[in-house]
């Protein structure tokens, strides 16, 4: 079981820019072996895949944020993270990280919540228009 912890959220105008980290509390040489990613559950909303990345490094981007949000991981600092540019009221959600033994279980998708194992609380993106 993989302990993530998210930080970074909070209030921010439309256009602006966020970066979320998430750390990871596992051994060094067991973080390359996992696909993470990272969710969103806005208000009234089902979580929604945002993005993921590969132990190659293959990403993935949820349509809405393409070319927008950038995810990245640094492996040997066990970090995730999240670049959000050009930010929209629609973005304001909680994000979470999550992550999964093994390889992505779709490469061209991020997947659903259940592919997902190990969840972090959440940081809280609010983006005021």
């Amino acid at each position: 079981q993989i302990h993530l912890v998210e930080s970074g959220g909070r209030s921010v105008r439309s256009g602006g820019s966020l970066r979320l980290p998430c750390a990871a509390s596992i051994d060094p040489y067991r973080y390359p072996t996992y696909c993470f990613a990272w969710f969103r559950r806005a208000p009234g909303k089902e979580r929604e895949g945002v993005a993921s990345i590969d132990s190659d490094d293959q990403t993935t981007h949820a349509e809405s944020v393409k070319g927008r949000f950038t995810i990245s991981q640094d492996k040997a600092a066990r970090m995730l993270y999240l670049q959000m540019n050009k930010l929209e009221p629609e973005d304001t959600a909680m994000y979470y990280c999550a992550a999964a033994p093994g390889h992505c279980a779709d490469p061209e998708h991020v997947g659903k919540p259940s592919d997902y194992f190990d969840w972090g609380q959440g940081t809280q993106v609010t983006v005021s228009s």
